[in-house]
Order: C-alpha cells, then sequence, then structure tokens
C-alpha cells in the first residue's frame, strides 16, 4: 500500500515554490484600489496594462506587479504565454476581495512553463486561479507543479481561501500540489472545481504536510473541497522506485476534506516496477474526516506487485468514508483500507454504498475489496456490492482479510465470484477481530469456497459453525444466493453510468443496521430511498 510519507516529491516541490518567489522582483501600483491588469500577445510592456488596449505583452512585466486584495490579472483567452504567475507573501487577497488570475476573451489563455510552476502561491492565500491552461515540459515536468500552494512560513496559522476553477493543468510533475512544511500552517477553505489534471508525472492532484505525529495527530491544512475534477493518465515514472508515482487524486495531512463527482482513470501505467509502493486513483493518509463519494476510479494500474487501486484509506486516517463510488478494471483492490503503524491512529472509518466489478486485473490475490494493516480499529464496511470475475492473473478473493484488526464489520454486502474464493483471511480472525454478518455470498460457477487461516470451507453452514461468522447471537445469518443483476450473472462495467447493471432482481432484506450502532445511510449507491432495514447490497432493488 502507498507509504505515507512522500519525502521526495514534498522537497522537489518546496525548493520549486520558495525559487520562484524569491525571485520576482515587485513594486507597489500607484493607486490603492483594486485594479485590473491584462496581458496579450499584442500588448507592450512599456503601457500601463490598464485594459485590453493597453494590455501588457509578458508575464515577465505582469511579475512586477504587487497583486493586491481584489485586483485581477487576466491573460488573453486562446493565447500562450511563456513562463509563471506567482503570488508572493507580500501579496494577496482576503476571502471577501480575493486576487483573481483568470483569462479574458474568449477560451482560456495557456501558460508554457519550461522551468518552474505554471501559477505559485507562496504563504499567502486569497487568491482564484480559473479558466487557464497550463503546460509544463523540460524540468517542470520532474520538478514542479502546475499550480503550486506551498507555506514555509513557521507560526502564523493556515492561510484562508484559495479557489482553482476551469484549469486543465498537465506535463509537470504534479499537476495541482498544496504542501506546507507544518502541522497547523499550511492553507485553509480551498476548494478545486471543473479542472483536469492529465499527463502529469507523479500525481494529478496531491496535498501533503509534515511527517505524521501519532501523538499530536495535527494537520496542515483545513477544509478542502474538490469537486468535479478529472485526473487521468498521470502515467508515473519508472525510475522512481523510491516513491509512488502515477496517483490520481491524494489526500494528505487534511482536516476535514470532501472529494466528490470526481474521477480517476488509466494512471500509474508507467510507475516503476520495483516500487515498494505504488499509486492508486484515489486516497488518502495522515488525515481526518474525509469524505469520498460520488465519483469512479478506474483501469489504475500499477507497474510493481503493490497497489495499482481504485479507492484507498491509508496510514493515520480517522473518522473518514469512502461511499457512493464506483471501480472497475483496476490493477488493485477497488477499495483497500491499510495500516503500517500500530498507534491507533487509523479508526472510525466507514466503506459503504459502493460498487466494484472486475477489479484485482493485475493482482488478483489483493481482492476486490481489502483490509491489512498493522492496526486497524472500527472500521464499518457495510451496504456495498462486489463483483469479480476470474482474473487472467489468477485466481483472488472478493474480500481479502490480513491480521491486525480489531472491531472490523462487514455485513450487508453483496459479494459474487466467479469461481474464486469470496473470502480470503491469511489468519483464523476471531469475530473480536473481524466479524461478516447478513452478507449475500455467491458463485456462478465452479465451487463455493472461504479461505480462513489455513482452512478452506466448502460452505456458508461449514464456514459458520467451525468460525462463528454469519451469526448474530443464537441466530444464523447471510446467505447464499443469486441476486439476478440486471446484467447477468458478471455484470462487466464499462463507464461509470453502467452501474445500473448490478440492480439485483433477487432482493434481499439486510441487518437492521441501526439496531447494530451503525448509520444505515439512508439512500443507496443511485440516491433512492433505502429500505429499513436495507436491502443487502449498494443498490435498491
Amino acid at each position: 500500500m502507498p507509504r505515507t510519507v512522500l519525502a521526495a516529491l514534498a522537497a522537489t516541490l518546496l525548493v520549486a515554490a520558495g525559487g520562484a518567489c524569491a525571485a520576482t522582483p515587485h513594486y507597489a501600483p500607484s493607486a490603492s484600489a483594486a485594479g485590473t491588469y491584462y496581458v496579450s500577445p499584442g500588448g507592450d510592456d512599456s503601457a500601463d496594462g490598464s485594459s485590453p488596449g493597453k494590455a501588457w505583452r509578458s508575464l515577465a512585466r505582469a511579475e512586477q506587479v504587487t497583486l493586491r486584495p481584489g485586483d485581477k490579472l487576466l491573460l488573453q483567452g486562446g493565447a500562450r504565454f511563456p513562463g509563471t504567475v506567482t503570488v508572493g507573501a507580500d501579496e494577496a487577497g482576503e476571502a471577501g476581495r480575493p486576487v483573481v488570475i483568470g483569462s479574458y476573451g474568449s477560451g482560456r489563455a495557456r501558460i508554457d512553463s519550461a522551468d518552474s510552476p505554471g501559477v505559485s502561491v507562496h504563504n499567502t492565500a486569497g487568491v482564484e486561479i480559473r479558466d487557464l491552461t497550463l503546460r509544463g515540459r523540460d524540468s517542470a515536468a520532474g520538478k514542479d507543479a502546475g499550480v503550486n500552494l506551498y507555506s514555509d512560513r513557521r507560526s502564523d496559522g493556515r492561510r484562508e481561501h484559495v479557489s482553482v476553477s476551469g484549469v486543465d493543468v498537465s506535463g509537470f510533475r504534479v499537476g495541482i500540489a498544496v504542501g506546507a512544511t507544518e502541522d497547523d500552517n499550511g492553507f485553509k477553505d480551498v476548494t478545486v472545481r471543473r479542472t483536469h489534471v492529465h499527463g502529469n508525472r507523479d500525481a494529478g492532484l496531491l496535498t501533503y504536510g509534515p511527517d505524521f505525529d501519532p501523538a499530536r495527530r495535527a494537520y496542515a491544512h483545513e477544509n478542502v473541497g474538490i469537486e468535479d475534477v478529472e485526473a487521468y493518465e498521470n502515467h508515473g515514472d519508472p525510475t522512481g522506485a523510491d516513491r509512488h508515482t502515477g496517483d490520481g487524486i491524494i489526500l494528505g495531512s487534511v482536516r476535514g476534506a470532501t472529494l466528490r463527482d470526481s474521477s480517476a482513470h488509466d494512471n500509474g501505467g508507467r510507475s516503476a516496477t520495483h516500487a515498494t509502493a505504488g499509486p492508486v486513483g484515489m486516497w488518502a493518509y495522515d488525515s481526518t474526516r474525509v469524505l469520498i463519494e460520488h465519483s469512479s476510479s478506474y483501469r489504475n494500474h500499477t507497474g510493481s506487485t503493490v497497489d495499482g487501486s481504485g479507492f484507498g484509506l491509508d496510514s493515520n486516517v480517522s473518522d473518514s468514508k469512502i461511499q457512493y463510488n464506483v471501480s472497475y478494471e483496476n490493477d488493485g483492490s477497488g477499495y483497500y483500507v491499510f495500516s503500517r503503524n500500530r498507534d491507533g491512529t487509523h479508526t472510525g472509518n466507514t466503506i459503504r454504498y459502493n460498487i466494484s466489478t472486475d477489479d484485482g486485473r493485475k493482482l488478483p490475490l489483493h481482492g476486490a475489496l481489502t483490509v491489512y494493516g498493522k492496526r486497524i480499529q472500527d472500521l464499518a464496511v457495510y451496504q456495498n456490492t462486489v463483483v469479480m470475475s476470474h482474473s487472467p492473473a489468477g485466481r483472488g478473493p472478493a474480500v481479502l482479510l490480513r491480521d491486525g484488526n480489531t472491531g472490523v464489520s462487514i455485513r450487508n454486502n453483496i459479494l459474487v465470484t466467479e469461481g474464486d474464493p469470496l473470502v480470503s483471511a491469511d489468519a483464523a480472525l476471531s469475530t473480536g477481530q473481524v466479524v461478516l454478518q447478513g452478507n449475500v455470498y455467491h458463485t456462478t460457477k465452479g465451487e463455493w469456497a472461504v479461505k480462513w487461516g489455513d482452512r478452506t470451507y466448502p460452505d456458508l453452514a461449514a464456514w459458520r459453525a467451525g468460525t462463528g461468522q454469519e451469526r448474530l447471537g443464537e441466530k444464523a445469518t447471510g446467505a447464499t444466493a443469486a441476486p439476478c443483476f440486471a446484467g447477468g450473472a458478471l455484470p462487466r462495467l464499462r463507464t461509470p453510468e453502467d452501474a445500473q447493471l448490478v440492480v439485483p432482481g433477487c432482493p434481499r432484506d439486510g441487518l437492521d443496521l441501526r439496531a447494530l450502532g451503525t448509520d444505515p445511510g439512508g439512500v443507496d449507491y443511485f440516491g433512492r430511498d433505502a429500505g429499513d432495514p436495507p436491502a443487502v447490497g449498494a443498490v435498491e432493488p
């Protein structure tokens, strides 16, 4: 699973961010009122930049202006500009009067950066970046972020309000990066909307901070919102065996984040073959109160024998949810939960109302839904639908469990395989570690099987008797039954819209989750009212 330390990437981005701003000369404009400055290839750097007819010609001229609250720097739509736009510590605005960097006229302006970020915001905020195309090349592809938000000024709190919208970023090391060197000293109220991040080397979008301290449980950033973002074809670095590369969207060192209505696909295809941590479509680490919902992650890859997953909650994540998402045809798991620490910081998380079909295409032994690590506490996995056809790479389970868990519950899920094990547990886990209750298990051909430690059970009754799983007190729970999906026995998703193929035609009522102390969610994957109790799986019949 991906490691929580992004030291190599962070160090490079930090140097790039600091250098870009430190080298930029500024002077204060003569008027104190907010101004709008225009830049056009047909302009003149000796003009005052105050209108399209008096536009400056170059970004180098625009860099000489100190941007104040309410100022706008607008580049001519459809035109190309070499260089970078930097907003330094002595600049920028307020949440109510932000500095705006964007386009005017028709279409997006394009910034081509050869050795720097496209837009750099350093130790400041109150900035909105709109309707731009950013392209990196040469050294920018190896060391810079297209939009680089970075804080390294100590002990003066988080910088509030940065918005990125309508931006297309490619050709950099990271498309959009939000970073800080200190806890509680990064950015607050950051939004990224209607944006494409693609063709970058290490990641499409990344937030990061200092190494996590389990004694403090502090975070660099607060209140990050990501909506309608597409991260694709961020292929990775074949020479980057020292780190994971080729990720879609990563949320690290955040207190309070929402990622919704977004997609990550076709990432990681050129990541290193010997990397010990690989890429993932969308995942969080070192964070709390993260919500990932109504998104899709598919055809993500790994060059090595790890990761390549759709969605993940990695080390030191707490009180977070992955819900109402769809994953398919990923090299690794559709959904995973992992902790590399025993310090109790991975706790209180939920995975519910998600769909996974045909994940584990390269790494089937990872399972479609994977839970493992040194200590995972109080994880609730319920109302999901998992369909795993036989992978050409080998046999793999619908659910993979490993030792080190406590208080993990897996309830009201539909689990379907094509003759592969429905559940595989590396150890004979006790019901105090992991409990499975109220799930529907179906094998479309071949033998029904659950692997539990060193034993393989041939049917539900034998597994129940041998382990105490699928019991609620004295009552037997769970069922072996065909869900009768709308798309056939093993529906194959080719688009997120194909989620309708897993609508069950043979419904079964699930357990009353509320009676078990679990929030049932209220609605299914499609937003329809769930029953009380809900039917098993992510979709109401």
